[in-house]
This record gives structure tokens, sequence and C-alpha cells, in this order.
């Protein structure tokens, strides 16, 4: 076996990445191996140097990429290295050296509390579709969890008892998430209507495509993009805007940090402080409050 998919087998079976991951880390290697020339069952991790290294970064910059993208393909790079240091098959780092591109940060898009809640206004008939979509868009605004959570969610997961259920994250870490009456009422009512309507063939998993099939990332998509373009006209409309929802709602009411951070899954402290930023609205409400000049002039 080639040092690249063994270092993928890694991924896979010890560190337990997302499929996701492992294919975007497959994409960008090979990427790597076609600069320098070589092919993927050819590489020799010994052959190549920090120069080489560097002049990928600038071939990347200069076909476009954007910094975002390059530091993401060196991220891949350097957990590839670390794996041969510690495999033995390369005692040099030639990674340390590596200075990553400086990227922008950029504050999460969210929908505005209206815009959820006029989403979710809509009336519901028996339509299967139509009880399985705003299923979906409740349960990830409520939840918090990423798409794969949602598609991976099992019926033994689902508490509705006591108003809780088990999230598989990633490298498959566990986390209790609590949900209140609202969501407990919706997910009922869709369990119903699943049971009634749907012959499995996925069996086990909660939500299912009307054929019995398991949802696939594209249609929780499509279901989440066509909900939110009625109501809202933002250009980012996903589900991961309902997660950062989620977690910008939650902080701004009040929310411990650390509490969010376990809801969302979040390895550490730093992913979720991205959330805590305040609308310009709330910056304006605030400012014409506190500032004597800002106030309106009493009319004489």
């Amino acid at each position: 076996m080639n040092e690249i998919d063994a270092f993928l087998r890694y991924l896979e079976q010890e560190r337990r990445y997302s499929l996701h991951t492992i294919k975007a880390y497959r994409k960008d290697l090979e990427q790597f191996c076609t600069f320098v020339n070589t092919k993927v069952e050819d590489f020799e991790a010994t052959q190549i140097d920090t120069a080489d290294v560097r002049e990928w970064i600038v071939q990347l910059m200069q076909d476009g990429g954007s910094s975002r993208t390059v530091c993401r393909k060196l991220v891949a790079l350097r957990s590839f290295w670390k794996f041969l240091m510690m495999m033995g098959k390369d005692s040099r780092n030639i990674m340390r050296n590596v200075v990553m591109p400086k990227t922008k940060k950029t504050l999460p898009v969210f929908y505005r509390q209206e815009h959820v809640d006029e989403a979710l206004q809509q009336v519901l008939d028996d339509e299967y579709e139509t009880i399985l979509s705003y299923t979906v868009i409740n349960f990830l605004y409520q939840t918090g969890a990423r798409r794969a959570e949602l598609i991976d969610l099992k019926d033994e997961d689902v508490n509705l008892v006591e108003g809780w259920l088990k999230l598989h994250g990633k490298r498959d870490k566990e986390r209790v998430v609590p949900f209140g009456d609202d969501l407990r009422d919706t997910l009922q009512r869709y369990r119903e209507c699943r049971d009634a309507e749907v012959q499995r063939v996925d069996s086990g998993l909660f939500f299912l495509l009307k054929s019995g099939k398991k949802l696939y990332p594209k249609k929780v998509y499509q279901i989440v993009h066509e909900g939110m373009t009625q109501v809202c006209t933002q250009k980012k409309q996903s589900p991961h805007v309902l997660r950062h929802t989620f977690a910008t709602q939650m902080l701004n009411n009040g929310a411990d940090i650390n509490a969010v951070k376990s809801l969302l899954g979040h390895a550490s402290l730093a992913a979720t402080q991205i959330y805590t930023h305040t609308t310009f609205e709330e910056i304006q409400s605030i400012y014409k409050l506190a500032h004597p000049r800002a106030q309106k002039k009493e009319e004489l």
C-alpha cells in the first residue's frame, strides 16, 4: 500500500474522520502529487522538501486559489506529514517552516428570527414531503445539528418522552442535545406520518425519503434552500446557516458560551467564539441609547 492510501485509511479507521473529509484530503494530496510530477502510487516523501511546498503555494495563488482554499490544502499536507513522521517514513518535519497564507476573518451568516419564524409558519398539509421539509428545517434550527448528523440520526437516538436526542458528530463523537415542546410535537407528527406512509429500506434511520431510502446531503440542502428562499433574500442559504443561526441566537439571548460549545459539538472554545457577534441593528440601538449626541433632540 502506498503512503497516501495508508494515511487515508488511518484517518478513516483510527481517527474516524468523515468520508467527506477523507475525499477532500485525497483530492488535495493527488493535486500535490501532480504538481511534483509523480503518481500517487509512486510518491516518495523523502524526495520532497519545504521548497516544493512553498512553490506549490505560489502556484495555487497564481491559479486564483483563495487564501482559505490554500490553507485547507496545507492542513491536509501537514496532517499527512505528521502521519509519515509517526510511522517512521520520514524524520524531517518539512511543514514546520511553511507559513500559512493569512485569511480574512468573516462573520458567520445567519437568519433573522423573523425569517425563521415565517418559514415555520407555513400551513402543514398531510403530504409527506411537506411534513419532512418542515421537520428538517425546524430540527436544524432548534438543535444546531450538522447536516450529516441529521442524516445519520436513528430512531433510537430520539427520546420524545424526556425531550433529548443523541447526535453522532465528527470522528464519531456523541453528544446529547435537549429540545422543547415545539420540536417534540414536530418530531412526533413527522414520525407518525413516516410510519404510516413510508416502507422502510434503510431501517433504523429517523429521517427517510418517501421511497424509504436514506436522506442524502443534496436533498437536505434543497429542502433548506427552497424553504428559506421563500422568506429571505440573502445570498447564502444552507443547512449550515441554520446551525449558525442556532448558535448566534443562543449566545445573543444569554446562553453560556461553554454550554453552546457542548451543544454544537465543538472541540475548542475558539470555534464557538466566532458566534459572539452582534448585528448592525443591535449596535445601532446601543449607540443611540448610550451616546449623548445620538439622542433625538426634544422639540422646543
